[in-house]
């Protein structure tokens, strides 16, 4: 006779090779990931890539990777960057809001359409 961790074995290996049924609950899940992943995308590029530059402007106050440049006085230019990385910082999590709340707006009907025939409304 099988034991239970065998039986258990053996079920995990055989539905690696079973097509999966596409559920509607699948299908409300990928419309899902579709409204968010834009946003999503969006803030990590543009929120690293501010980082990175507010990054940037402090290296050139607090270092003197200024000099190795060839600024004299590398002191107002890395504030300015540093300013501009954190005026970019600052409006991530604005745009990102307005991004996913107009692809919520788009896709609303679909999904509570979907959700109400999973529910059975």
């Amino acid at each position: 006779m099988i034991s239970n961790d065998q039986e258990f074995l053996v079920q995990k290996i055989r539905t690696q090779y079973t097509q999966k049924q596409y559920t509607q609950l699948d299908e409300l899940r990928a419309l899902d990931a579709k409204v968010k992943k834009p946003a999503n995308i969006f803030a990590y590029v543009f929120g690293s890539l501010s980082a990175i530059i507010m990054g940037a402007g402090m290296s050139l106050v607090m270092t003197d990777i200024g000099v190795t440049l060839g600024l004299a006085n590398a002191m107002i230019p890395g504030i300015v960057i540093g300013v501009i990385g954190m005026v970019m910082a600052l409006t991530t999590y604005p745009i990102y809001k307005k991004i996913l709340n107009s692809r919520k707006k788009k896709y609303a009907p679909e999904i509570l359409e979907l959700s109400d025939r999973i529910m059975g409304n």
